[in-house]
C-alpha cells in the first residue's frame, strides 16, 4: 500500500489555472538608480534636510579617517572603514524616527554614530573591549554585526514583534552586496514579505565582498530585483546621491509604516578605502577605477549642489569642517585614554539567565584572578 493509498490519505485535487499572486511589474525596480542632485528634482529638495546631510557627511568622513588611523596607532583592532558611503551610513540615521530600530553590520559604525550613539562606544567592539560597547535600547541601534546578515532576521523579528504589538515601528536593516549570498538574507526577505513586516532593507551595493566583484556573486540585473521573488518592492537609487539615498529610504520608512510592508533597497556605491586595514584592495582593483568613484565622491555631489543654488558659502564650508575636526580631535583624545577593564566582565549581558557552563568558567575565572592577586601581594 502507498501513503496515497492510505486511510485517510491527501488526495489532492486537478490544480486550477495558474496565475500570479502578485502583479510583479509595480515591484521591480527602475532600469536606471533615482538620483536627486543636479536633476530638476533637487530644486524640490528641503534646503534645511541638504545641509543637514552635508555637515553630516563632512563629520563622517573625518570619522572615517580618524577611525582608521587609530588602527595604525594600535588603539583600535581592526576598522571596516565607509568612506565613500557616507551618504548612505547618514541618510539611513537621518530617515528613521526616534522610535525605530537601526540594525547595522559591522561597516555601518558612521551610521550609528549619527543616530546618536557615543562614537567611542560604537568603536569599543572592534577595540576588542566589549561585546557590544553600548545599550542598544538608549538609540534603538541593534549592536553591529560582525557575522554577514545574521541582523536581517533580527530586524524582521523586531519589526514582527511591534506590529502584533500595534506599537508604531519600523526597523531599517543594513547590509553590503556580499552579505546578499548568505541564506540569513534570503530567510529575512521571505518572511519579511510573509508577515508585511514593517522593515526596510538597505543593501550598500560597494561593487566587492572583500575582494570578491559582484559579477561572481549573481547574475539578477541588480540587487534590487531580488526583491520581486520575495513579494516586495524593490528600488534602485545612487548611494552617493545623499538626497536620493534619504528621499528613497523615507518612503520606503513611511509606507512600512501604514501597513506596506517591506522594500528592498538597492544603494549603487563604492568603499574608497580598503575592506578593513588588514586588505590589500590593490590586489584585486585598479587605481583609475577608485579615481573615477572619487570624481562621484557623495560630498563632493551635494558641495557642488549646495553652492550652486547659493545654500552654501565659504563659510559655511569651511565651519562644517572645523565642525569635523573638533569632533575628531574628542574622539582621539578619548581613544587614547587606556580603558580600564574588568575581566569578570566577559560574563556579563551574555544571557539574561547565566547558563551552568557560564558560572562554572565565571568561577573558575575568577579563582584564577584572586589567586594571581594573591600571589602579587605575596
Amino acid at each position: 500500500m502507498t501513503v496515497m493509498e492510505q486511510r485517510g490519505a491527501y488526495k489532492p485535487s486537478p490544480p486550477p489555472a495558474w496565475q500570479p499572486r502578485t502583479d510583479p511589474a509595480p515591484l521591480l525596480p527602475d532600469s536606471e538608480p533615482h538620483r536627486v542632485l543636479g536633476t530638476e528634482a533637487a530644486a524640490k529638495a528641503d534646503p534645511a534636510l541638504l545641509r543637514t546631510l552635508y555637515t553630516q557627511l563632512v563629520r563622517g568622513r573625518r570619522y572615517n579617517a580618524q577611525a582608521t588611523a587609530l588602527t595604525k596607532q594600535g588603539r583600535l583592532a581592526v576598522y571596516p572603514s565607509s568612506t565613500g558611503q557616507e551618504a548612505c551610513e547618514v541618510a539611513a540615521a537621518l530617515a528613521l524616527e526616534e522610535r525605530d530600530w537601526l540594525f547595522p553590520s559591522y561597516r555601518d559604525t558612521l551610521a550609528a554614530v549619527a543616530r546618536g550613539v557615543d562614537p567611542v562606544e560604537t568603536l569599543t567592539l572592534l577595540r576588542g573591549d566589549w561585546h557590544t560597547g553600548y545599550d542598544p535600547y538608549e538609540h534603538r541601534v541593534a549592536p553591529l554585526s560582525t557575522p554577514l546578515a545574521t541582523q536581517l532576521p533580527h530586524a524582521v523579528g523586531l519589526a514582527h514583534a511591534a506590529r502584533l504589538k500595534g506599537d508604531d515601528v519600523v526597523a531599517l536593516a543594513m547590509v553590503g552586496d556580499g552579505g546578499t549570498s548568505e541564506g540569513d538574507f534570503h530567510e529575512a526577505l521571505n518572511f519579511a514579505a510573509v508577515w508585511q513586516a514593517p522593515v526596510v532593507f538597505l543593501v550598500q551595493n560597494n561593487g566587492f565582498a572583500i575582494s570578491v566583484p559582484l559579477a561572481k556573486q549573481t547574475a539578477a540585473p541588480s540587487l534590487a530585483h531580488k526583491a520581486v521573488g520575495y513579494g516586495m518592492p524593490g528600488r534602485l537609487v545612487d548611494g552617493n546621491d545623499a538626497a536620493a539615498v534619504h528621499e528613497v529610504l523615507t518612503d520606503a520608512v513611511r509606507r512600512a509604516r501604514e501597513g506596506g510592508g517591506p522594500t528592498l533597497v538597492e544603494a549603487i556605491t563604492y568603499r574608497l578605502d580598503a575592506h578593513t586595514n588588514a586588505d590589500d584592495a590593490t590586489r584585486y582593483r585598479g587605481a583609475d577605477e577608485v579615481d573615477a568613484w572619487r570624481d562621484h565622491d557623495p560630498i563632493l555631489l551635494l558641495e557642488r549642489e549646495l553652492t550652486e543654488r547659493g545654500l552654501i558659502d565659504e563659510d559655511a564650508v569651511e565651519a562644517a569642517r572645523q565642525d569635523a575636526e573638533a569632533f575628531a580631535a574628542a574622539l582621539r583624545e578619548r581613544m587614547n585614554q587606556d580603558p580600564v577593564l574588568d575581566p569578570m566582565d566577559l560574563f556579563t549581558d551574555v544571557y539574561a539567565e547565566p547558563t551552568p557552563q557560564l558560572r562554572e568558567q565565571r568561577a573558575q575565572l575568577r579563582a584564577e584572578l584572586e589567586a594571581e592577586q594573591e600571589g602579587a601581594h605575596g
